[in-house]
């Protein structure tokens, strides 16, 4: 592999923690977001690191293929090729949901008499620009963005505790309802967003460098930035409290637009902006990259970058035309969360597993 898309340990965990926070931090996570949410993701989290590690088993089989490479040598192309089309449709509604979800927050919070169709436009101008420019511009600046993120996480979460709006009997009393519900919320609802999510790294992995060392890297990326959106979801709790928290559309916005610490620290709803727009951006960038990494292998296109720019103009019309209103648009996701996710980003990478390893043993067994 050429070195100028090669993809390095810390670019990956990077943008593992960034697509992981994507809308995650900002919305309710989960279908029945409660007091509990904090450790529902918790829990959640070792189904996470499972299928990512079942993910970099894949990169370490098949090194030089994709997703949709491995897909067609694995059940063979009659069968890999109409279910790699699928993920390309898969991955660009995603796409265009992440695009919907920050758009109505940016109208809702400071841009009520702009035409969605225009903010829209002006947020997958970049990602198109990204996608034409490859892999290696996208996780690059992924490295510089973690820490612009960290450093707005760190001043949100200062202002907060200097306006002693936190309040640790909100988040109380742990799982005062049994463990079930929270459980039940972990898996499937966190499990399948924003963890199982992570499969679509599955067209990025032949421009990892080090394929030894994947499993480890995105298991730590994973275990950060679970951690850090268990401490979010659990600081909006103690700060609004869970009947507000869960009724909530945007609860970190809702908290945050709340805090003032002294005089000069006020009007931090701008950091919620600010920090919506780079998860988003990451997000969805990587789910326009993917289907557009997946398009060039099955469409057989000399030149991967030429699709950034239909994909993204895809993308763009699905975000506007694929709800009336914000609420249609979440109960539309909560129903195409428990349908299609389980089934593309758990169910069929277990079947393409065991089916790879049957396949393995026979030809193991087969004699010379």
């Amino acid at each position: 592999m050429s070195k100028p898309t090669a993809i390095s340990p810390t670019q990956l965990f990077a943008m593992i923690i960034l697509f992981e926070f994507g809308t995650a931090l900002v919305l309710p996570i989960g279908m029945a977001p409660g007091p509990n949410v904090w450790l529902s993701i918790l829990i959640a989290m070792p189904g996470g690191i499972l299928l990512y590690l079942l993910l970099a088993y894949f990169a370490k089989q098949y090194p030089s293929l994709n997703l949709s490479g491995y897909i067609q040598k694995i059940v063979g192309v009659y069968i890999g090729w109409p279910i790699s089309l699928l993920f390309i449709l898969i991955f660009i509604y995603i796409s265009s949901r992440n695009l919907r979800e920050a758009g109505d927050l940016l109208i809702a919070s400071s841009y009520d008499q702009t035409p969605l169709a225009v903010v829209h436009a002006a947020m997958i101008i970049p990602v198109i620009y990204v996608v034409y420019k490859g892999v290696n511009v996208l996780f690059r600046v992924g490295e510089i963005y973690l820490i612009i993120m960290l450093a707005l996480g760190a001043l949100s979460f200062i202002a907060t505790l200097m306006s002693g709006a936190i309040d640790l009997k909100n988040l109380l009393p742990v799982m005062g309802e049994g463990w079930i519900p929270t459980l039940k919320n972990a898996y499937p609802n966190i499990f399948l967003f924003p963890f199982a999510e992570l499969f679509c790294f599955a067209t990025i992995m032949p421009h990892f460098k080090q394929k030894q060392i994947a499993g480890r890297t995105g298991m730590i990326a994973i275990i950060t930035s679970s951690v850090l959106l268990s401490l979010t979801h659990a600081l909006e709790v103690t700060v609004v409290g869970a009947d507000v928290y869960t009724r909530a559309t945007f609860p970190l916005f809702t908290v945050i637009s709340t805090v003032k610490a002294a005089e000069f620290l006020q009007r931090l709803d701008a950091i919620v902006i600010l920090a919506l727009i780079i998860g988003v951006f990451f997000k969805m960038t990587m789910y326009a990259y993917a289907a557009a990494a997946i398009a060039a292998d099955i469409f057989r296109f000399a030149e991967q970058r030429s699709l950034a720019y239909p994909i993204g103009a895809v993308i763009l019309l699905v975000s506007i035309m694929s709800a009336w209103s914000y609420p249609e648009h979440s109960t539309e996701g909560s129903r195409h969360l428990l349908s299609l996710h389980p089934f593309f980003m758990v169910i069929l990478p277990v079947l393409l597993l065991i089916i790879h390893l049957i396949r393995k043993r026979f030809s193991h067994n087969r004699p010379a």
